[in-house]
């Protein structure tokens, strides 16, 4: 069974997309739509744009999301998945790809929470941090013994869990972890808490706008961040991802989920390779593998 997966937030990075808008007048066309609904030019920064470009909220998740979007919809007869996921954002570009969500209704609810997160980020600083090297457990047993808002935020595979939180509650955490053996407890350059409370205004403004748009049924499972399970029934799917901003990422538990429901093959669409890199240290004999367009392959 092939499973495709969808990236989150990190991934981008300047010239993405170029060669799909290059050689394929689908994408050509489908990059020109979500400049106009967009209301400015994204391929601009996607295929030109400088780091610093990238560094917002609200230009980088819309450009993860045209990326992975348009590269599936290239793909044609080779893209049939039994199944689906993503990675946070990339949840958003799984549910396009598997039929929930109409590119339209996808691009505008990806603007809406990359503009939501970027007001919450603003209002309330916050950051995240990587954990190495410890069980899931003993993080999640120190940030709860940590004062302040402090919470496990990634579950991304064994050993490896991002925190997230307010500043000060962080720093004292990445203290605590490294006393009790954790190989790194690194900072991560991130605008904001992702995945933690101090999402709640940001997830309140989603929930507003997910609430309006039309969820039509799923032609494969999807394997939602806050469950971990495979989900067929859209208000299901319109709950989970309400939750999704502010609970944590169950991607360890999602990809084990997937290969115990079958899965033989994981599928990488979107920027980069970190997501084939985590389904290998989550069960190192899977096969994994990236999509790309065949006329530029």
């Amino acid at each position: 069974m092939n499973a495709f997966i969808f990236p989150g937030q990190g991934a981008q990075f300047s010239g993405m997309g170029l060669d799909l808008y290059e050689n394929s007048p689908l994408a050509q066309e489908l990059f020109e739509q979500a400049n106009s609904i967009l209301g400015f030019n994204i391929t601009d920064i996607m295929f030109e744009g400088t780091d610093e470009d990238f560094k917002a909220t609200k230009v980088a998740q819309p450009s993860i999301f045209l990326h992975s979007v348009i590269l599936a919809k290239t793909l044609g007869d080779s893209f049939k998945p039994d199944m689906v996921a993503g990675h946070s954002l990339g949840e958003y570009s799984a549910l396009v790809a598997n039929g929930v969500l109409n590119f339209e209704d996808g691009l505008n609810l990806v603007s809406t929470r990359a503009q939501a997160m970027q007001k919450a980020c603003d209002n309330v600083p916050g950051t995240m941090a990587a954990v190495l090297g410890l069980e899931d457990k003993i993080v999640e047993d120190i940030c709860a013994n940590t004062n302040g808002v402090v919470v496990a935020a990634n579950y991304n595979c064994p050993g490896q869990l991002v925190i997230s939180g307010e500043m000060e509650a962080i720093n004292k955490a990445c203290e605590t972890l490294t006393e009790k053996g954790a190989r790194r407890a690194l900072i991560l350059k991130v605008g904001g808490a992702f995945h933690s409370p101090l999402m709640e205004p940001a997830r309140e403004e989603l929930a507003a706008k997910i609430e309006t748009t039309n969820f039509s049924k799923p032609i494969c499972p999807i394997y939602q961040n806050v469950t971990a399970k495979a989900v067929l029934n859209e208000n299901e799917i319109k709950a989970n991802l309400i939750s999704q901003l502010t609970d944590p990422v169950k991607w360890t538990q999602s990809v084990q989920q997937m290969i115990a429901d079958g899965a033989t093959l994981f599928t990488e669409v979107g920027p980069g390779k970190v997501l084939q890199g985590l389904v290998k240290k989550i069960n190192r004999p899977m096969a994994v593998t990236s999509a790309v367009l065949e006329s530029i392959s």
